[in-house]
């Protein structure tokens, strides 16, 4: 079965909400290691996951980035969905463009499919 640019980016838009990469980023995080998390922190700048979650002390304790020094940090979810919401909306954009040129290729394919040639014999049977 073909999947249609419009079909596949409403598709992708409606299955990836909130909530399902909420869980996604827990189920991740749990599996990471301590220096992974770490790193992963320091590059982002943020401390923890999400604040739902029962290692976010654990993580903010453990945290080694520049804003705890501030004391203004955010949670690396936090950024991690606002990051995944712009570029799913990046995708929905793409996969609209695409879908909207297939239906264009379809049209001029129906319009011109049966056009005789000119330079043919018009006696001759098509």
């Amino acid at each position: 079965m073909v999947c249609g640019g419009f079909t596949c980016s409403k598709n992708a838009l409606c299955s990836l909400n909130v909530v399902y990469m909420e869980v996604l980023l827990n189920s991740a995080w749990g599996i990471l290691e301590n220096d992974t998390k770490t790193d992963l922190e320091i590059q982002l700048n943020c401390c923890g996951l999400l604040n739902i979650t029962t290692q976010f002390d654990q993580d903010l304790q453990n945290c080694h980035a520049l804003c705890k020094k501030k004391g203004n940090c955010s949670t690396c979810g936090e950024k991690m969905l606002n990051h995944a919401t712009e570029a799913l909306k990046i995708l929905g954009g793409v996969g609209l463009f695409f879908s909207f040129s297939e239906i264009l290729g379809v049209w001029l394919a129906v319009r011109y499919r049966n056009q005789k040639d000119p330079r043919a014999n018009p006696s001759a049977f098509l």
